[in-house]
């Protein structure tokens, strides 16, 4: 029994290996089946779709009326699908097997929702232009390579993005999100970016928090915003410290955000804003700053050491500003011509005083030398004094004050305690002074919505608090304005005020109090307001020029210009008076000649004026003279067949040819032997004229 047990073990082993490879072999031949098919597919996907036009990787679909995309060729590396009618449903699920895929454009598209099927291989992507209202965490999540993102031109507002939307994004450098329904800066960027456009939305507000952890950001660009410096935190920008581009280009800003990058800023745009003052401050330590643009703001004037730390500067753009070139100026006159031909500059043109207006500051060679030399370089570093004209009483500089906090206008408060205000009930003298303990205030309206302010201080102030009040019907607390001055200025120019109004002007210096640097008055010298009360001028006032040598020259200018005026205004009278006459004269000629009576027999007395054959069934034309009914017709006469005129009748005969060639008069002598008869030819032919008149 032993060796048959051992015989029929070993036959079943022998048929249990039969069967094993048996099975390898199909399986191998299922493999190399299913190789066979994927390779087939793979070869009749190589064909470029017919709608669309391939270059190796680039594929072209573009501007075709796509409204899906068609099968792609799995060496496809740039897509090119913008411009089409693509929507979500037109995104195929086989894209994402397309691993080769690193650039799509799907720009001008129909796309509502961020795009679920891309290939996880993408590195740029091109979505602006769309409808697209969201951004969900799971979408994004599906591109971890992504680098560039570009999202302008959607609906995509702050609430649509899902908390922690780029977080699986690690490599996203690149974030567009301009012209959307942003109110404020998305939370939860990736650390890696390194420029975000956040242009022409609707951010009012910018948290401390809102930069936080992107530290790699190089471009900002915060354009068409709704931003001011109230609702700005004063450490928002100190955390991008390897910042070199920032854009606050037309938003409503009064003076630059506090805290501004400075270790790698190279372009800093603040144009079209409401600037008003460039605290002294404002750009230290910018030594790799190399374009500023303070084009389209309200500056008059630029605080001595503004520039001090600005070494590499090479454009400095300042067109649209009223600028008052006055000594307060002087420093940069010459900080410019000591930099020479290493900055260009652009736009630096004065608006006052009248005797310079239209002068670059550049060339104000002559003027500014009346003024007195600024001390301490020509950076702008030097003391508290303005620069005022020779012969002015000296002002002691300031060697130990400390500095004036870089706080915006809003920071201020219209109620303090030890202040006063400028009071409407008090009686202030009409007048351009007002004088004090230490200090000298000078008033002087310039045109009828701008003021003048000149002031002297006896003793140093790190900052002069101003403030005006408008008198009206109903004064109040609340009407009045106030800025603060920094302590280097002596001069200042109240603009967009009311024209034929009286103002109550007031200037007090302020001191730092110590410990927490706040702003205070002078109350340990009892210090009052210097107040001086004017009054702007009319807006149509012959004398609101403030120069008057120009306005001697207007006057005598008058008469020339009168007498001028006069004779142009009287010879265009007589020829409008001659034009007029001779129209008369020619239509009382046409009428008393052309006023006859057509009839058939003509006996009828009804005379029909020159322009009545209209009501007579006939259509006139510039080219034809066409007869649409039986209004009246011509016969033919023989020529020495004599009228008989009634008195006192005139009769015109007009000769009408039509454009056709076809007779108009009906004849009674129906000559065939003459068919040119009747025609325009045959008429002209037989002598009858255009136009014959007769006369009694």
């Amino acid at each position: 029994m032993a060796p048959d047990g051992v015989a029929e073990l070993r036959d079943w082993l022998f048929l249990l290996l039969l069967c094993l490879t048996l099975l390898a072999e199909v399986l191998e031949l299922a493999a190399a089946a299913a190789e066979a098919a994927q390779e087939a597919e793979r070869e009749a996907d190589v064909a470029c779709p017919a709608v669309c036009r391939c270059d190796e990787g680039f594929i072209y679909c573009n501007d075709r009326g796509l409204s899906i995309i068609p099968p792609l060729p799995f060496s496809a590396a740039v897509l090119y699908l913008q411009n089409n009618r693509i929507d979500n449903s037109g995104l195929p699920t086989s894209l994402e097997h397309r691993v080769a895929v690193r650039v799509v454009y799907l720009y001008d598209n129909e796309l509502d929702d961020f795009p679920m099927h891309l290939p996880p291989s993408l590195r740029e992507l091109h979505l602006q232009d769309n409808n697209i209202r969201t951004l969900p965490r799971s979408a994004l999540a599906r591109l971890p390579l992504l680098e560039k993102l570009h999202l302008d031109d959607n609906s995509i507002s702050t609430v649509s993005i899902e908390e922690q939307a780029f977080a699986d994004n690690p490599r996203l450098r690149l974030l567009f999100l301009s012209r959307n329904h942003l109110s404020s800066i998305p939370s939860g960027l990736p650390s890696s970016l390194e420029e975000l456009r956040l242009d022409d939305n609707r951010i009012s507000t910018i948290p401390t928090h809102a930069f936080r952890g992107l530290s790699s950001l190089r471009r900002l660009v915060l354009d068409g915003n709704l931003l001011a410096n109230q609702r700005i935190a004063d450490d928002t920008f100190s955390r991008l410290s390897n910042l070199t581009e920032l854009s606050l280009v037309r938003n409503s800003l009064q003076t630059p955000p506090l805290n501004l990058p400075s270790a790698h800023l190279q372009r800093l745009y603040l144009q079209d804003n409401a600037l008003t003052h460039m605290p002294r401050g404002s750009l230290d330590g910018m030594r790799r700053l190399q374009r500023l643009d303070l084009s389209g703001n309200n500056l008059t004037t630029l605080p001595r050491g503004l520039f001090r730390d600005l070494d590499g500067l090479t454009q400095l753009l300042a067109r649209g500003n009223p600028w008052h070139c006055g000594c307060n100026l002087r420093w940069l006159h010459d900080w410019l011509h000591a930099r020479g031909s290493s900055v260009t500059v652009r736009g630096l043109t004065c608006q006052g005083p009248d005797r310079v207006r239209g002068m670059a500051l550049r060339d104000l060679n002559v003027h500014m030398e009346d003024c007195e030399a600024v001390g301490g370089g020509l950076g702008g570093s030097g003391g508290a004094g303005g620069g005022g004209r020779v012969g002015s009483p000296p002002v002691t500089p300031s060697s130990t004050t400390m500095p004036l906090p870089q706080g915006s206008l809003f920071t201020l408060r219209s109620k303090r305690p030890g202040l006063r205000l400028p009071d409407s009930r008090l009686d202030y003298p009409m007048g351009g002074n007002g004088a004090g303990k230490t200090l000298l205030l000078k008033v002087k309206p310039l045109t009828p919505d701008t003021i003048h302010i000149t002031w002297l201080a006896t003793h140093p102030a790190p900052s002069f608090r101003l403030s005006w009040l408008r008198l009206g019907n109903s004064p109040a607390v609340g009407s009045i304005t106030e800025t603060l001055v920094p302590g280097d200025r002596r001069e200042y120019l109240l603009s967009a005020l009311q024209p034929q109004s009286t103002y109550i002007i007031c200037m007090v210096p302020l001191a730092v109090s110590s410990g927490k640097g706040t702003i205070a008055a002078n109350t340990d010298s009892d210090e009052t307001p210097v107040c001086a009360k004017t009054e702007t001028s009319d807006i149509a006032e012959p004398g609101s020029d403030p120069d008057g040598e120009r306005s001697s020259e207007r006057l005598a200018a008058l008469p020339l210009a009168g007498i001028i005026g006069g004779a142009t205004a009287l010879v265009s009278l007589a020829l409008i008076f001659g034009i007029f006459c001779w129209y008369g004269h020619r239509a009382g000629y046409l009428s008393t000649r052309e006023q006859a009576t057509y009839s058939r027999g003509g006996a009828s007395r009804a005379g029909k004026h020159y322009d009545d054959y209209v009501e007579s069934g006939t259509k006139k034309d510039t080219s034809i003279l066409e007869i649409r009914g039986p209004g009246f017709q011509m016969m033919p006469m023989d020529a020495q067949q004599p009228l008989r005129p009634k008195p006192r009748e005139d009769y015109i005969i007009h000769t009408i040819f039509p454009s056709n060639g076809t007779s108009l008069y009906k004849s009674s002598h129906q000559d065939v032997a003459n068919a040119g008869y009747g025609t325009n030819r045959g008429y002209r032919e037989g002598g009858i004229p255009d136009i014959d008149y007769s006369y009694t």
